[in-house]
Parts: C-alpha cells; sequence; structure tokens
C-alpha cells in the first residue's frame, strides 16, 4: 500500500508542479482567473537558509506563491536578483515557463542518495525555517525540467494541507494571501 501525504498525494510521487515567471503579481492573478488555480499564498522575498548552488553557497532572493488545484500544488518563482540559480539556468535555456516537478519525500535522506546513484547532480539545495530540506535535481538531459525533492514532515504535511484545503470551495474572492497567515497556523 502506498502511503499518501495529507494532501492525496503518495509519498514518492509528484506532488507540486512549478514555473519560473517574469511577474510573481500578475501571474498569479492570471492563473487565478484562466485556470481556478488559488487562493495564492505569497512569500515574498522568500527565506531560505543554507542555500547551494551546484555545490556553492548563495544568497538568492525569490518571491513564491503556491496554490492548489485539486490535490496538486502549483508554485510560482519569480527571481529578485541576477545571482546564478536553477531558475536562471532554465529561463537562459528556454525562457519563462515550466520549471520542475516536486516530490513528496519521506526520506529525504535515502531519496536524495537514489537520484544521486541514479547519476544526477543536486544542482541547488536549501531548507526552510520550518526547517524543511529541499533539493533540485538537474534532470534537464532526461526530462524537460528538474526534480524537486522535498522533505514532507508532519510540519510541511500540515502546510500543505492548510493552503489545499483553504481551495476546497473557493469562490475566488481574495485571490492572493500572504504566507504568514498559513505559517501562523503552523505553531
Amino acid at each position: 500500500m502506498m502511503l499518501e501525504t495529507s494532501i492525496g498525494q503518495p509519498f514518492g510521487g509528484i506532488i507540486q508542479v512549478a514555473y519560473v515567471v517574469e511577474d510573481l503579481q500578475e501571474s498569479m492573478a492570471l492563473y487565478a482567473e484562466k485556470y481556478g488555480i488559488g487562493p495564492w499564498f505569497l512569500s515574498e522575498n522568500h527565506a531560505i537558509r543554507d542555500a547551494r548552488y551546484r555545490g556553492q553557497p548563495t544568497d538568492i532572493s525569490m518571491s513564491i506563491g503556491f496554490g492548489f488545484s485539486g490535490h496538486m500544488c502549483f508554485e510560482l518563482i519569480q527571481q529578485l536578483d541576477e545571482l546564478p540559480s536553477v531558475y536562471r539556468d532554465v529561463v537562459k535555456a528556454r525562457g519563462y515557463g515550466f520549471h520542475h516537478l516536486g516530490m513528496a519525500c519521506r526520506d529525504y535522506d535515502a531519496d536524495l542518495k537514489k537520484y544521486l546513484d541514479m547519476g544526477y547532480e543536486l544542482a541547488f539545495s536549501a531548507s526552510t525555517p520550518r526547517g524543511i530540506r529541499f533539493g533540485y535535481m538537474d534532470t534537464l538531459n532526461d526530462f524537460p525540467g528538474m526534480l524537486e525533492l522535498i522533505e514532507v514532515n508532519d510540519t510541511q504535511e500540515k502546510f500543505l494541507r492548510l493552503m489545499r484545503e483553504a481551495s476546497l470551495d473557493w469562490d475566488g474572492a481574495d485571490p492572493i494571501r500572504n504566507v504568514e497567515v498559513i505559517t501562523r497556523q503552523l505553531v
């Protein structure tokens, strides 16, 4: 039996589709209006810790929006600076648009080892202020995007569940919300 996350997607399966966008506010509004994804939870100047890009420390600055449609989380990312990054890599190669799929990891270290053993490079890694680790595997030679490994512990489960629950029966009102609305409920 495959274990499921609190949002109904399986551990070891895809829980997120992510896009790099030029204008986050405009993109969240467009995705809400045209595709019914939302409400969006905006994290401006998204805080991350211990960020490493291709093995080197980095201080990239980005803003992120998270929204749900059904059981799938959508993430929109706008990099706010010109530092080298996994986001700039894809924009330089193909322009703005699809960037990665996010996989739910119950055992982040084991899943990271699995993909490293397959020959993929860990292109970017960091953790959130909540202590959630994530890493982007450079799968661009085999797939049109990267694969993000996302550590899903009890805190991350609650974070995802609260955002998904906000999307259930969402009527389009208040389409862009501050992510702090959710993070305050995590304590």
